[in-house]
């Protein structure tokens, strides 16, 4: 089959989109990206190349680039130590590939997926494997074993193992409920239905060679999951029988279905399918033929044609669509400038013929390998990571949901290879004929390289050679296992990774496992208590065996021999009877008493309504339920800024063009600022909004006066701005009308969004962008009569006041971190002219500009993006420039080059974007607002009270970071700024520097004050605070200058650290964890956040509307950052409280019984013999003591939850850590060591004197029955003693320690009834019938718990703590305002002024959260702050907002401007109010980012000069 472009045919020249590792794809332009080196000039040179280059590469070049290549791709072979992967598809395997016996060398794993850790057969052994890697139950496993020998004195063996065994089941039945829920997942997932091609040979397979082990585990693994489905019921097992019968019926045809693309509409030429020339329809079982998509909407010109229903399968492209003589005119002018389009090749190999056995057959995702072809529906998960072949689509685009992976919920667009589009039926792949080398496996989810190669034949001309072809691979055409497939029919593609190899399951398991602080410290703790067992066991030993090696004893007459007939012997034995005597010492019920209470406080905090945010349906989730605790511990916080203290939600408030500003707002920023002023915010702020939306009403009157844009909504307007509209209309000049249009142009070319159309009347046109500040620009354009409407072949449609055009988008350079900029060439459908459009931070944009030119309009637009920063607001400029056809289609050959390139890909197309990117001509800038989140001042001033210290870690610019500081009470107006800024970015002029700031608080940085520091956990005076950026951070986390930095910031009441990256966020957190010894908490929102939330102690995920990127990785996930003070100051603190107390009441309980045994010891030469009856030894953990304790640390409080949000201030026990230390551990050591001592001695004095007998004559004064006079005053002690140290007496708490209190005679009572009992039989009637008991268990009480108190007496009436006093005043009644329903308003209720409620209702489009390193639309550039840089202490009140030169309003080159209704533009206005502000600090020192931007030289440009040349001159 010969393949010919004629002249006439519109060319559809691919758009090459740039694919960074840190992007994804939103755009359906970016379909024809890095396309083949090798398949440029395979077909014959068409009419037009010998006038016109077709911006390919010539053979030599070709053949030099691949050598180039072949040597990349060793030299990191080499390095690597193997081959890339190689998978073949329809061609036999090389030698290099099989093995001696002809089989695959590389054995690709398989697509199961097993996360579960047991198996039905391994589920005990491994479990138990598990369960006693726990030093505690190897102890009590040890003294079980050493009880079933009798020689050591245990009665009961059996009974002694019931402790222990319910700890294990309990524990078991936990992990075996956790574990078959990822088993059924896991079964899900793997059963979960996948079309495979069948009936075709896989040569990359291998057979899997089943072991008899493993048939033996599936048999038993199915045996068991049949009698689970059986339990179930009916129903699910004709569901499961359902689900698992491998259908072969064909599914639904699509043939006759117009592809369902609801995300943009598509506009093609025709395209014929390689099928309709070799194929048979009627052979194939699931026919699938592209058709178009039908195009919504009636007022686009000659799209009704498109739009009938009985005409799915016409396919008219949109130049053919009538739409009069002047869009004939421009069509014919458009393709007199269009270059021909150019072969891709096709995989399938047109001189083979197909078997006509392969078919598409329903199968289990379990199923698929290496090297199969899969067709993948619309909404059906990807079962493996995929390489597309061909889509639905005729562009052949597709739509995926990534949430899956990074928790995104917007689409992205993934493009089929070119040469792959014919591949659509199961006898299509059949007959290709390729093979892929692609990249090893590794787990980042935006980069992928590979090449498809095969090569070309030409039936039609069979004397010509055939022709080696390749095809790069990208990111871009591979679909993730995990994802979704959205708004596209199907998908056809090739298998590369399954299994563990894929991306998704490479990045799985990477949380780090944190333990809680108390935790840690709890081991010191039990060693300690094995240390005091030892000694004790230690003393048993060497006491006896020297009593039996004394003559002339009593038990020489009373016992006929020893047990190890020789003294040392005995010795040794009496030492491993102690160890299960005093067995009770080392708490193994402590461990699951801990798990239950931490899983109950997680429950609480789930459960929490206050935390619970109903707008997304999201309550607060622990993720880690086991360092609850660790909450009531944090003195320092760590937050992100964009979507943690602000709700990213992006609102374009203002612009500067061509040196005019435009725009009306009142910022949350303006209203702190006017705050320290004393300024009453409510009245200014009434005043402004009523003033902004009087100008709004008036701006879209004037836009409907220009153009009835059926676009507009006024319930969406963000900018107002009637003297836009105003300028638009000609009123400033022709000049100023022009820019206007240009710059409005420039935001909706230069994007990556989707279009989504929703049908109304009026329709509704909305934007799905990998950023939220994008979707903002190109929806403002839209607002202004420049509608983006979708995408065609190769360019974007454009509704411009009401005419519709399309631009033809020849490469879009997308952003990048790196970067900080995005690009896009248009080719302009008027004239054919090539501009490149490019936006992003200022310091970059003006690093480019075109040297010598525009010195006005640079200096008075670095002004205007100044302003804007201080009100808060998020800038970046935009700038353009003309490209001629010839410097175009040289670069566009290195960009091929570039594209194609198997190594170094990414950095060699950014180095190929780069040259580019310059002579760039300054357009203007855009100043976008993002809002604080609810209650965000509120909170931080809470924290703050409470003794937290707040840092703010984020990627924005200093001015805009001070000022939403002070918005947000995170700054004042009486702290004095320390803006840290190093100009010449050396260890000396950073060490000068800190040396003099520390010289301002009197101290040097040295090591005894960093020790004196960590012991000092009071805040900071609120007289200072830090500002520094990334690059002077960078310097001060050198390991000579961190010490200093961090004693400097200990000075500060806050720390904003600006312009940070990812590592830096964590190093920041790590620096001062470790160096201060204190509890840190990260709070965050994006994937930049995930370092420092693992790196904290504590890390917090924000759960945006859109995405969870944080969420996945942190510990606990709330919606809102407001909820954090209840996270922390309620919830916090009562777990710490709790905890601390709970683990110190655990140690004495046993203390108290086990030295209570040791004391009778004394009286019996330490043999080992038992002073209570066995049961009691075992229940005393179990039963007896359990339950309250339990209580205490689940229910118990000490003031209520409003009560602790009223007074923070309790918090600071917390922040010292004195709820748990090791004095109170030895202080409760001690206290139980002398209640022992009064639970036995009271019961020996009272048997001493004497021989005691019942009333019916019967001994009470044996070993067992003297145990009860001792077991039950302990038992009754310790439980007292529990509730004594419990703050909150409710009937609950009352009821369990009565409960427990009366199960030890209820337990004596039932067990001495059976003679099963031996000597204890009888033993409850006969002890409890004696009023000596009764009498001595009172008084054993009495003088047991007196001390403890009394010392409770004297503390809280002489030595109270802050929560005694406060607790006095809740009874004395202060805190009953709290009780009023609307002073217990949910933190959710409060609202922070804002301007984007001035003029609309309606909330803005809500777009994902995405980390500000990887945001299209970057915060500006890195500039010396407007503040103390340079002196210590800034003049009194600043706040980082002055200004460095006054002037009016002006514009370049333009009419003078019109006066409006107000007497002068927003812009004065507010300049003045900053004027009033504080005094010009910069004036004299120059420091204003606008004065940086003045000096900025084009150091990108051409030519551009590296030598220093006079400052303060414009350029």
């Amino acid at each position: 089959m010969s393949m010919q472009f004629s002249e006439d045919g519109v060319g559809s020249k691919p758009t090459k989109r740039l694919r960074w590792a840190t992007q994804r794809v939103t755009g359906q332009s970016g379909r024809r990206k890095r396309h083949s080196i090798m398949d440029r000039f395979h077909k014959g040179p068409g009419p037009n190349e010998k006038e016109r280059d077709s911006g390919g590469v010539t053979q030599g070049e070709l053949d030099a680039a691949q050598v180039q290549g072949d040597e990349e791709t060793k030299d990191d072979e080499s390095e690597q130590g193997g081959s890339q992967r190689r998978i073949f598809f329809n061609i036999p395997l090389p030698d290099d590939a099989k093995d001696s016996d002809g089989h695959p060398i590389q054995d690709f794993g398989k697509n199961k997926i097993r996360t579960a850790k047991y198996t039905p057969l391994s589920f005990i052994p491994k479990n138990l494997w598990f369960q006693f890697h726990n030093i505690a139950n190897i102890y009590f496993l040890f003294v079980i074993i050493l009880t079933i020998f009798p020689i050591f004195g245990a009665s009961n063996p059996a009974l002694g193992a019931v402790p222990l065994i319910f700890i294990l089941f309990v524990t078991a039945v936990k992990d075996a409920i956790e574990d078959y829920r990822r088993t059924v997942l896991d079964n899900e997932l793997n059963n979960s239905p996948v079309h495979r091609l069948v009936g075709w040979n896989n040569v990359n397979a291998t057979e899997d060679n089943v072991s008899l082990w493993r048939r033996i585990k599936k048999a038993t693994s199915r045996g068991i999951r049949l009698l689970v489905t059986a339990w179930k019921g009916r129903k699910e097992r004709t569901n499961k029988g359902h689900r698992e019968s491998a259908s072969d019926e064909p599914r639904q045809s699509t043939e006759t279905r117009a592809t369902e693309r609801n995300s943009m509409f598509s506009i093609y030429s025709p395209r014929a399918s390689l099928h309709v020339s070799h194929g048979h329809p009627d052979d194939e079982a699931i026919q699938m033929t592209p058709v178009p998509s039908p195009v919504p909407g009636k007022e686009r010109s000659g799209a009704s044609s498109l739009g009938v229903p009985d005409r799915p399968q016409a396919m008219v492209s949109y130049e053919e669509s009538n739409q009069g003589s002047a869009s004939a005119s421009r069509k014919e002018r458009r393709q007199s400038k269009q270059m021909p389009s150019r072969f891709y090749g096709s995989l399938i190999d047109v001189t083979g013929q197909a078997s006509g056995g392969a078919r598409f057959r329903k199968d289990y995702w379990k199923s698929v390998q290496v090297g199969d072809f899969v067709r993948i529906y619309n909404e059906d998960q990807i079962p493996a990571d995929v390489v597309i072949l061909s889509t639905s689509d005729p562009d052949g685009a597709c739509y995926v949901e990534t949430k899956n992976l990074d928790g995104e919920t917007n689409l992205k667009v993934r493009q089929a290879l070119h040469s792959g589009r014919g591949v659509k039926h199961a006898r299509d792949c059949e007959m290709t004929s390729f093979y892929i080398e692609s990249e090893h496996p590794h787990a980042n989810l935006y980069q992928y390289s590979a090449v498809a190669k095969w090569t070309q034949k030409d039936p039609g001309r069979p004397e010509d050679p055939d022709k080696d072809m390749a095809e790069p691979i990208s990111i871009n055409n591979l679909l993730l296992r995990g994802c979704s497939l959205r708004n596209t029919e199907w998908v056809l593609g090739v298998v590369v990774f399954t299994g563990e190899e894929t991306k998704i399951m490479l990045n799985s398991g990477i949380t780090p496992s944190k333990r809680s602080r108390i935790s840690r410290e709890l081991n010191w703790n039990v060693i300690y208590n094995f240390i005091i067992l030892l000694f004790m066991c230690l003393v048993s030993g060497i006491v006896q065996g020297v009593t039996w090696s004394q003559s002339h004893n009593s038990l020489n007459f009373f016992e006929f021999g020893s047990v190890g007939g020789k003294p040392s012997l005995d010795g040794f034995i009496t030492f491993w009877s102690a160890v299960i005597l005093f067995q009770n010492l080392v708490p193994i019920s402590l461990y699951i008493s801990l798990e239950i209470i931490k899983t109950a406080q997680a429950f609480f905090i789930y459960s929490d309504t206050f935390m619970y945010y109903e707008k997304i349906d999201y309550p607060c989730t622990p993720k880690s339920w086991n360092i609850s605790d660790d909450l009531g511990q944090i003195e320092y916080i760590f937050s992100d800024k964009t979507g943690t203290l602000t709700q990213n939600v992006m609102e374009f408030k203002k612009c500067t063009i061509n040196g005019t500003p435009y725009g009306e707002a009142y910022t949350e920023a303006q209203a702190g600022m006017q705050r320290r002023l004393g300024v009453n915010i409510e009245e200014e702020g009434a005043k402004a909004r009523a003033q902004i939306a009087q100008d709004g009403v008036k701006m879209l009157q004037d836009l409907r006066t220009i153009h009835q844009n059926p676009y507009l909504h006024d319930d969406e307007l963000t900018f107002v701005a009637p003297d836009f509209v105003s300028d638009l209309r000609g009123e400033s000049g022709e000049a100023q009308r022009k820019a206007n249009e240009h710059f409005m142009l420039a935001l909706a070319l230069c994007h990556t969004v989707i279009t989504e159309r929703i049908p109304g009347d009026p329709p509704k046109i909305v934007f799905k962008a990998q950023s939220p500040d994008e979707a903002a620009l190109v929806a403002t354009a839209r607002d202004c009569g420049f509608t983006a409407l979708g995408r065609s072949n190769d360019g974007i449609i454009l509704n411009v006041m009401g005419v519709e055009k399309e631009y033809k988008i020849l490469n879009t350079l997308e952003f990048n971190s790196s970067r900080k900029r995005m690009s896009a060439i248009i080719q302009m459908p008027e004239d054919g002219r090539i501009v490149l459009f490019c936006k992003g931070a200022d310091s970059v944009i003006y690093s480019r500009l075109k040297r010598g030119e525009q010195p006005e309009l640079r200096r008075v637009t670095a002004e205007h993006l100044e302003m804007f920063a201080r009100e808060g607001l998020r800038t970046l400029c935009i700038a353009q420039r003309e490209i001629s056809e010839e410097e175009y289609q040289a670069w566009n050959k290195k960009h091929e080059l570039a594209a194609g390139a198997l190594q170094d890909r990414e950095e060699k197309l950014e180095a190929v974007s780069d040259s580019i990117e310059r002579e760039l001509t300054l357009l203007g800038g855009t100043a976008i607002e993002d809002r604080l989140q609810d209650g965000v001042p509120e909170t931080i001033a809470l924290l703050g009270d409470a003794g937290i210290k707040l840092w703010v870690l984020t990627g924005d610019k200093v001015e805009t970071a001070i000022n939403i500081g002070f918005s947000c009470n995170l700054l004042d107006n009486n702290m004095d700024l320390i803006v840290f800024k190093i100009d010449d970015e050396t260890l000396e002029s950073a060490a000068t520097e800190l040396d003099r700031h520390l010289d301002t608080f009197g101290i040097t940085g040295s090591e005894e004050e960093l020790k004196l520091a960590r012991k000092n956990h009071e805040p900071p005076n609120p007289t200072h605070a830090i500002v520094i950026d990334g690059d002077s951070l960078k310097l001060v986390l050198d390991d000579e200058l961190r010490q200093k930095f961090l004693l400097l910031c200990k000075q500060c009441k806050s720390v904003l650290c600006c312009r940070v990256s990812p590592s830096q966020k964590a190093a920041v957190v790590q620096m001062v964890k470790t160096g201060l010894d204190v509890m840190t908490l990260s709070v965050g929102d994006g994937a930049n956040d995930v370092a420092m939330i693992q790196e904290a102690d504590v890390g917090v995920g924000i759960a945006g509307e859109e995405g969870r990127q944080a969420v996945m990785s942190s510990d606990y996930a709330i919606a809102q950052f407001r909820y954090l003070q209840r996270l922390v100051l309620v919830h916090g603190r009562w777990s710490y409280r709790r905890l601390g107390e709970t683990i110190a009441n655990f140690f004495y309980k046993n203390i108290v019984w086990t030295f209570a045994l040791f004391w009778y010891q004394l009286y019996n030469s330490f043999d080992g013999s038992y002073l209570f009856d066995y049961t009691y030894i075992l229940l005393y953990n179990l039963a007896f003591t359990s339950l309250p304790i339990i209580l205490m640390g689940v229910l118990d409080q000490d003031v209520s939850d409003k009560v602790s949000l009223a007074v923070p201030q309790l918090y600071r026990r917390g922040i010292e850590r004195k709820e748990w230390t090791q004095v109170k551990f030895w202080v409760y050591m001690f206290d139980a060591t002398y209640q022992s001592i009064i639970c036995f001695f009271m019961a020996y004095l009272l048997f001493a004197p004497a021989s005691s007998s019942s009333h019916s004559g019967q001994s009470v004064d044996d070993r067992e029955r003297m145990g009860v006079y001792v077991g039950c005053a302990t038992i009754v002690v310790v439980n007292l003693y529990v509730l004594i140290n419990t703050y909150r007496w409710d009937w609950l708490m009352l009821l369990i320690v009565a409960i427990s209190i009366l199960l030890i005679w209820f337990w004596t009572g039932v067990y001495s009834a059976f003679k099963s009992s031996d000597q204890f039989y009888k033993a409850a009637p006969q002890v409890f019938g004696q009023p000596t008991f009764w009498a001595m268990s009172f008084l054993t009480v009495v003088l047991c718990l007196l001390p403890r108190f009394t010392a409770k007496a004297v503390q809280k009436i002489y030595f109270p703590l802050d929560v005694d006093i406060i607790r006095e005043r809740v009874r004395q009644g202060e805190f009953k305002y709290l009780d009023d329903p609307a002073a217990n308003v949910p933190s959710h209720k409060i609202s922070s002024a804002a301007s984007s409620e001035i003029t609309q209702p309606a909330r803005p489009h809500r777009i994902m959260n995405v980390p500000d390193d990887e945001r299209p639309i970057y915060p500006p550039s890195i500039a010396p702050t407007t503040t103390t840089h340079g002196n210590s202490r800034s003049q009194a009140g600043s706040d980082g907002t002055d200004y460095t030169r006054h002037h009016p309003s002006r514009s370049i080159d333009r009419q003078t401007r019109p006066s409006f209704d107000r007497a002068r533009p927003s812009f004065d206005r507010m300049r003045s109010s900053m004027d009033k502000c504080r005094p010009s600090f910069e004036a004299s020192n120059d420091f204003t980012s606008a004065a940086l931007l003045a000096r900025i030289e084009s150091s990108h440009s051409y030519g551009a000069r590296r030598a220093k040349e006079t400052t303060g001159s414009p350029r």
